[in-house]
């Protein structure tokens, strides 16, 4: 049951002082002064560090004192926006960037302004449970929340005519969840052929129920074209809260793998183990594939990696044979909490014009922590081949962060916007010449 009223979409066409109470009323409060940076660590390779560019107006912590970013040589990066916690994006037909912000209930719309100069913000939609991914197909906006999946009618910037897809989803409200909900929050995309996938994420680590509630947790879920029943399409996926479709209609997933795991020799519990244990999965999905959890995990990499039992959870394999299952084809590093994910075509300059973007939020329980970045696939010939680091420098050599991307996706301009939840920020990052 729903608790929180629905409200029509809002688009700001009052006047300069309207506006202004708007977007005031919108930021976020005033953080504290940030402390001196600590030194970087060392670029990775094919990276530079890079100033990240600050207008006064966004210039309160963590950009109240210098930063810089690790990007391709002669890009450039700039803060293109302020907001609090934004999330997943997607650009919409009119140009505009549509943001979730699921802490506020809210999809935010930005209007990009001339050069330089800060996008208009208005409030696209309010009062909704915790709205994460946004897909378009044509003027159809499909936005996921945390207990349905909606689709609206997007025109003149506003979005109306809501109808609800898919209703009943597990959430934190669910009576027999009873709050204990860890991944409440879903990603939407939407096929060539008007197929619609989201993601139910696990109710915790190794939660092995969730494989039999109805609807399955731990899924990616397929809504045929023209809409019907939901169906699992892929099981066994903790929390694949990264969903994209390739450039060959095939639909992948970046999943945030399991916690704590115990080294398969020893049946214990320690950090030098669960530091680079399990990797994070980034696999094609096929109907009825299964990615193992909570019972085998992906193990090596970072392609092909191979499954194998959860000593914790099936360490006589007989809960899932581990071996039947098909590789994992690409992976990050343990931790590393890969969140939204999309595909460029023909936008960047190579090495960069055809591949995956993924916002990798980095570790909260690994010593030393994973680092935040934007990373980079490269697509050929139907896969992706290996992670490289597209934006980095967010973390310092202490381990301390400024900044955590949460999504990448591509502009109209031939730029990448990033979303950071951490600094409350959207990036700009543009090749040379953009």
């Amino acid at each position: 049951m729903r608790v929180c009223l629905r409200r029509n979409a809002i688009r700001v066409v009052a006047g300069l002082g309207a506006v202004a109470l708007v977007l005031s009323c919108q930021r976020a409060p005033e953080r504290p002064a940030s402390p001196p940076a600590p030194p970087a660590p060392p670029a990775p390779a094919g990276l530079a560090a890079a100033p990240l560019r600050v207008a006064p107006e966004f210039a309160s912590a963590p950009f109240d004192q210098p930063r810089e970013a690790l990007i391709p040589p002669g890009w450039s990066i700039a803060v293109w926006a302020r907001m609090p916690k934004p999330r997943l994006a997607a650009w919409a037909p009119d140009g505009a960037l549509l943001v979730s912000v699921p802490s506020a209930g809210q999809v935010a719309r930005l209007e990009p302004g001339g050069p330089g100069a800060e996008p208009a913000r208005s409030t696209l939609l309010d009062g909704l449970d915790e709205p994460h991914g946004l897909a378009f197909a044509g003027d159809e906006l499909y936005v996921a929340e945390s207990d349905q999946i909606d689709v609206y009618t997007y025109r003149d910037g506003a979005a109306t005519n809501r109808r609800t897809l898919v209703a009943g989803l597990p959430n934190a409200k669910s009576p027999d969840l009873r709050g204990a909900y860890a991944h409440a929050l879903k990603s939407v995309v939407v096929a060539a052929d008007g197929t619609v996938y989201f993601s139910i994420g696990s109710t915790g680590n190794i939660s092995a129920e969730d494989r039999d509630a109805d609807p399955p947790r731990a899924t990616i879920m397929r809504v045929p074209p023209g809409g019907g029943r939901a169906e699992p399409f892929a099981v066994g996926v903790r929390n694949g809260t990264g969903l994209a479709i390739a450039p060959d209609g095939a639909v992948w997933t970046a999943v945030n793998n399991r916690d704590n795991v115990a080294d398969p020799r020893t049946g214990e519990v320690y950090m030098a183990y669960v530091n680079d244990h399990p990797p994070e999965s980034v696999a094609r999905l096929t109907p009825g594939r299964d990615l193992g959890w909570p019972y085998c995990n992906p193990d090596g990499g970072p392609a092909g990696l191979p499954l194998i039992p959860d000593e914790q959870t099936n360490p006589d394999n007989s809960r899932l044979d581990c071996a039947a299952l098909p590789p994992i084809e690409q992976s990050l590093g343990a931790h590393a909490a890969p969140l939204g994910m999309s595909f460029v075509t023909g936008v960047l300059p190579e090495p960069y014009a055809s591949g995956a973007l993924v916002g990798v939020h980095g570790s909260w329980n690994r010593e030393p922590p994973r680092e935040p970045q934007v990373a980079f696939f490269p697509w050929r010939d139907g896969e992706l081949g290996d992670a490289q680091t597209l934006v980095g420098g967010f973390q310092y050599a202490d381990g301390s962060r400024w900044g955590r991307p949460v999504a990448a996706v591509a502009g109209p301009d031939g730029a990448i916007y990033i979303t950071d939840d951490y600094a409350d920020a959207i990036y700009r990052l543009a090749p040379p010449g953009r």
